[in-house]
């Protein structure tokens, strides 16, 4: 017997990322940064759930503070899709919305890739995971990795993915009161751009760093006051572009120890790696 038309799918994760290194090593003429970065995911995540619509309209059904919904990644992932595919269905789409925003932590990147994903799956278009990462990166340079669906070595504008095998591993999250816009630190006039590139071989022994963390600290001494906390537990760094620092910890215990320490304004949360994205089997 066949089975039923899919009509609805329910609670579809969309996990954070850390950033472990990013380093800036040129620029393009279009003004986009060639980067190398170490992308890590994680078992915290938003939540997303769509439910079928015949009528072809992508529409979000909850709100998300200070994001218009024709301009949230969401519904911009899935009209794309239906562009690509051709694919005259729609569907509603609702988000419980657990990550930071503005962070670092790849939040909206990662809902897109779910979105695409899983309406991939709801439809039936049938895209191949290169597919649809390549139309993920017109939605965000992030975007890919998710899709991607494991740790992964990043050059390129972040698009230019190998897998990377990275021991388990717990870490503490820490975002300080601010959000960090990044395009104003990729802006920046004192941002380094020639960083020697490494190679993915050498990366558990060099010397990394997050060439955008010194931008960010100099212009929301918030995120520098965060790392300067966190980094009296464990060694500190930013995440992608920020707000949010992170340390690695021994283990559940330690973290749960850190977080329950951490002063107000400032928050702070336990999480642990993640080896495979959630959806990453709704994929060839």
């Amino acid at each position: 017997m066949d089975a039923p038309p899919l009509t609805r799918l329910e609670h579809c994760p969309a996990p954070a990322k850390l950033n472990l290194f990013l380093h800036v090593v040129g620029r393009r003429a279009d003004g986009y940064h060639l980067l190398q970065t170490a992308f890590r995911l994680l078992d915290w995540s938003d939540s997303l759930s769509f439910a079928l619509r015949e009528d072809g309209a992508v529409h979000r059904t909850t709100e998300v503070a200070g994001v218009p919904e024709e301009q949230d990644l969401v519904v911009r992932a899935g009209r794309l899709l239906q562009q690509a595919s051709g694919c005259r269905l729609g569907a509603d789409i609702s988000i419980d919305k657990r990550l930071p925003m503005g962070g670092g932590l790849g939040g909206g990147s990662s809902d897109a890739a779910t979105t695409l994903i899983a309406l991939n799956r709801l439809w039936g278009t049938g895209l191949s995971r290169a597919a649809l990462a390549k139309l993920g990166l017109q939605l965000g340079a992030d975007v890919p990795f998710f899709i991607f669906g494991r740790d992964a070595f990043a050059e390129g504008v972040g698009e230019e993915l190998q897998p990377l095998t990275l021991p388990p591993a717990w870490y503490v999250v820490v975002a300080p009161p601010v959000l960090v816009p990044t395009a104003e630190i990729f802006r920046a006039g004192e941002l380094t751009r020639d960083t020697e590139p490494i190679r993915i071989m050498d990366f558990a022994a060099s010397t990394t760093r997050n060439d955008l963390q010194a931008v960010a600290c100099n212009r929301y001494p918030a995120v520098g006051a965060a790392i300067e906390w966190l980094a009296q537990f464990a060694p500190a760094r930013m995440t992608g572009s920020g707000a949010c620092v992170f340390a690695e910890v021994g283990g559940e215990m330690e973290a749960n120890d850190i977080v329950n320490k951490c002063p107000a304004p400032m928050r702070a949360w336990k999480t642990k790696s993640l080896a495979r994205h959630p959806l990453s089997d709704w994929l060839d």
